[in-house]
């Protein structure tokens, strides 16, 4: 399946550049926070986004990494519409990245640098944050068209690592990516962060196997709120 086409139908949904709307790059930045949803349990990851976005998350992420990925993709898309900016991580080679835009990604996040994904999404217009970590890594990132940069593992070298990275490559947007909680979020943010990458201190696995969902619009709320301060 190949998007070179203008128009590629991929089951009841059809792609094309108008899909992505120019300004999802904007709204990705203008949110600061992305909720990365993963769950062993696909079935509730359409009504946890659900939540998220009733707290005030204006950016969420599925990974390819639960279960019927496209699918889950396809139904948050459907169900929140333009309520709030989808997309898809874990995205690891093109082939993911295409079924990943068709399923209603408008964004594609990464743990690991792919230069090829990075080629593509800006082919497409879908912003892309790709994984990096040494400066080596993030600085090709960035000239290889990356829209953000995702820092990842970051819990295991925390906020100073960021501000340590700003320092020489002030113009490369970062996102930071673990280890980011509701004692950490402000604290990333001063050090340089872009948007937030957010798993499971924010998409709480045990909240959404407990299904309360009014906590976990609570959580959000609370991050949202962080947010809006800086």
């Amino acid at each position: 399946m190949s998007l070179g086409l203008d128009l590629v139908h991929y089951g009841k949904r059809c792609y094309d550049r108008s899909m992505t709307p120019p300004n999802s790059l904007e709204r990705l930045l203008d949110s600061r926070l992305v909720a990365i949803l993963r769950s062993g349990d696909s079935a509730v990851l359409v009504d946890a986004a659900e939540a998220l976005a009733a707290g005030g998350i204006d950016a969420i992420e599925v990974t390819f990494t639960v279960p019927r990925p496209l699918h889950v993709l396809e139904a948050v898309a459907d169900r929140l519409g333009d309520r709030t900016l989808i997309g898809a991580g874990t995205v690891l080679d093109t082939a993911t990245a295409r079924a990943a835009m068709l399923a209603g990604a408008r964004f594609i996040v990464a743990p690991a640098l792919n230069l090829d994904v990075i080629r593509l999404c800006r082919q497409h217009a879908v912003p892309v944050a790709p994984g990096a970590f040494t400066p080596t890594e993030i600085l090709t990132a960035w000239e290889a068209g990356a829209d953000l940069v995702k820092v990842f593992p970051c819990e295991v070298v925390g906020p100073a690592y960021l501000r340590a990275i700003r320092a020489p490559l002030p113009q490369i947007r970062l996102m930071p990516t673990g280890g980011v909680t509701l004692d950490t979020a402000t604290e990333f943010l001063k050090a340089g962060a872009a948007v937030l990458g957010v798993g499971s201190a924010l998409a709480s696995t045990d909240l959404m196997t407990r299904r309360d969902w009014e906590a976990l619009t609570g959580l959000a709320r609370r991050f949202a709120a962080i947010v809006r301060q800086h």
